[in-house]
């Protein structure tokens, strides 16, 4: 999936394996919101903490919204061998994924703490399928063995094509 938001400034390529580009870094344009909000409210409020919990909030929601939005989601960084093999796999398999390279992110370890807060490691890889965290790259190896990760990666496929047809079938609806 694309993300274009053409309005925010700062955000950064990041590389999918489906060849699609992505534009992650939205905290970079959620951050300047929130910081001209904080400057707009400092001087009408006496209290921004509004706008400090947004730009806190922001990693976390981009995150959860990416994990929705793709069947496979790993969080990377480029120097991490364990991401080079969990990528590895996921790309033997002909699995579509979608990385999210956390040390090209100017927000990066916003996103890593945000991660930690949702996983319980800082750790990278940080794979999500199916919108579940399934672990790092020895979990997913050790899932794959078993059997149990195509499986959970047909399963969101199905729910997203299910998702596609009833929505699909709800416009046709409207136009009559």
């Amino acid at each position: 999936m694309l993300w274009h938001r053409p309005a925010l400034a700062g955000t950064r390529l990041v590389r999918s394996r489906s060849g699609l580009a992505g534009w992650l870094d939205r905290a970079a344009g959620a951050a300047g919101a929130a910081r001209a909000a904080a400057v707009a409210a400092s001087g009408m409020e006496s209290n921004s903490s509004s706008s400090l919990e947004n730009l806190a909030t922001a990693p976390l929601n981009q995150i959860q919204e990416t994990i929705s939005d793709n069947c496979v989601v790993i969080f990377s960084k480029t120097s991490c061998s364990y991401c080079t093999m969990a990528k590895k796999l996921f790309h033997d398999m002909n699995v579509n994924y979608k990385v999210v390279e956390l040390d090209l992110l100017e927000y990066g370890n916003q996103f890593q703490d945000a991660l930690y807060k949702m996983t319980g490691e800082r750790t990278v890889p940080r794979i999500f399928v199916n919108g579940t965290f399934i672990g790092g790259a020895t979990d997913t190896y050790r899932l794959h063995k078993e059997g149990k990760l195509l499986p959970l990666v047909h399963q969101c496929y199905l729910k997203k094509n299910r998702e596609r047809l009833e929505k699909e079938d709800r416009n046709v609806r409207k136009e009559f």
